[in-house]
């Protein structure tokens, strides 16, 4: 399998340099040259394990590293999680389902690709003996994951940016008090967004980014998504046969990888009925696929603040692939947006996703709408999908962090406050905060000043 950019100006790579790569050096972002079609293989993925089927899937994209070292990859990267289904899929009534995808050490959706993605990397560091140099900005739960898979690897630093004060304070604690010495969480003015283009500016300078040997561990990096889609598969795989062809996936979803890993293991021939892009009052994709107009707005501080985007990165890797892979149309379109804000599509094909939106003053009723009706307690972001549940209908629900990680909200909203051991822990733990201005010649020093 090769690996080509959405914008048609690098030669195409495999899987492991696509990894080491992260984004690519034209500015665009790097996807399968082809998707492969599962549907005759789906009969022998029922009953797999999880690791395995993670395994069985990743083999077709993974095609330059040996079997046996792809299957101990996927079986280690998923051998500390809390439950041993890794995704527990619930019913909560007849036909809802919840996909439970926080049960990893910093208790976030975001673990389930970024346990992968680090071992890969460690896997690099050691067959070419190469160090490396993660860069990463965060929402917040992205953060503490990306984190967690590094630190203490030897011959790799990790730097994590994330805005000051725009995330809650367990996510900051889980990344600021690790300890680690090749860990560097800086909190810069802002939002995510202003982050992000730090981050894409300095891996766009391909002179530093080669010298520094630095790859990017946010969802930009393919090697994220196609883990992200594993669950989908493991999850569809769950339903009872009658419902899998009539099942929506509901997504809470800021930057679009989440979701855009499900409709692309769609296209690989998985009979999912269709995708909801639940985002919360940050809701550029809503007006997206509501209107077909991407407008970017200002970022307003959310209690689901995981999703508070206005620059929906992976939409890029729709936009190629549902243009009949145009990377011309492609740049053309980002080229518009980079420089206006804006871009109004003409006859928008929003393909299989709707979407909603949920201002922040709903969250609290939500999670007591959830609590009473199901016993289940949600977070603010899973509580974003809950809104408008459609109940006639098979739905399976992406709850992507554990409640515990917000109990200021979940305790206003239902008097209870979840606690979990591992984030009682950090309260002990000493809070190293580091700021630096959002500017990419500050965090290019910083970075000169500590890879490895």
């Amino acid at each position: 399998m090769r690996y080509v950019s959405t914008r048609g100006g690098t030669p195409p790579v495999g899987f492991s340099d696509a990894v080491a790569e992260g984004l690519a050096s034209d500015g665009g972002l790097l996807v399968p040259e082809t998707l492969p079609d599962l549907a005759p293989e789906l009969g022998g993925f029922k009953g797999l394990p999880y690791a395995e089927l993670c395994f069985r899937f990743l083999r077709r994209f993974a095609t330059d590293i040996p079997d046996a070292e792809l299957r101990e990859l996927a079986a280690r990267s998923y051998s500390g999680f809390e439950r041993s289904e890794v995704v527990p899929v619930l019913e909560l009534t007849p036909g809802i389902h919840v996909m439970e995808l926080f049960h990893g050490p910093t208790l976030a959706f975001k673990d389930i690709a970024l346990q992968l993605l680090g071992n890969l990397y460690a896997r690099q560091c050691a067959i070419r003996g190469e160090t490396i140099n993660v860069l990463g900005a965060t929402s917040g739960d992205t953060g503490a994951a990306a984190i967690h898979s590094m630190m203490g690897r030897p011959g790799s630093v990790i730097v994590m940016l994330y805005p000051d004060g725009r995330v809650s304070a367990l996510q900051e604690r889980q990344m600021a008090c690790t300890g680690a010495s090749n860990v560097h969480a800086l909190a810069v003015d802002g939002s995510f967004d202003g982050a992000q283009a730090v981050l894409k500016e300095i891996l766009g300078d391909v002179a530093f980014r080669t010298r520094l040997r630095l790859s990017a561990v946010n969802s930009i990096n393919i090697a994220r998504v196609l883990a992200q889609s594993v669950y989908y598969l493991y999850a569809w795989l769950q339903l009872p046969r009658d419902q899998q062809a009539a099942a929506e996936f509901i997504v809470p979803t800021g930057n679009f990888g989440n979701v855009l890993a499900g409709w692309m293991l769609q296209k690989m021939g998985v009979p999912i009925r269709g995708f909801r892009v639940a985002t919360n009052q940050n809701d550029i994709l809503h007006r997206l696929f509501s209107t077909g107009v991407y407008s970017v707005g200002e970022v307003r501080p959310s209690l689901a603040p995981s999703m508070d985007i206005q620059v929906a990165s992976n939409f890029e890797r729709f936009l190629y692939y549902s243009s009949g892979c145009n990377a011309d149309r492609v740049k053309a379109v980002m080229r518009e947006m980079a420089s206006k804000g804006v871009y109004r599509f003409a006859n928008f094909d929003r393909d299989t996703f709707t979407s909603s939106r949920c201002a922040d003053a709903e969250i609290p009723g939500i999670i007591r709408q959830v609590h009473r009706a199901f016993g289940y307690v949600v977070d603010p972001h899973t509580a974003c999908a809950f809104k408008d549940v459609d109940l006639t209908r098979p739905s399976v629900v992406l709850a992507t962090a554990n409640p515990a990680k917000f109990p200021e909200t979940i305790r206003a909203a239902i008097g209870i406050e979840p606690t979990h051991p591992s984030l009682e822990a950090l309260k002990a733990r000493p809070l190293v905060r580091r700021k630096i201005v959002a500017d990419p010649a500050a965090i290019r020093a910083f970075i000169e000043a500590h890879a490895v």
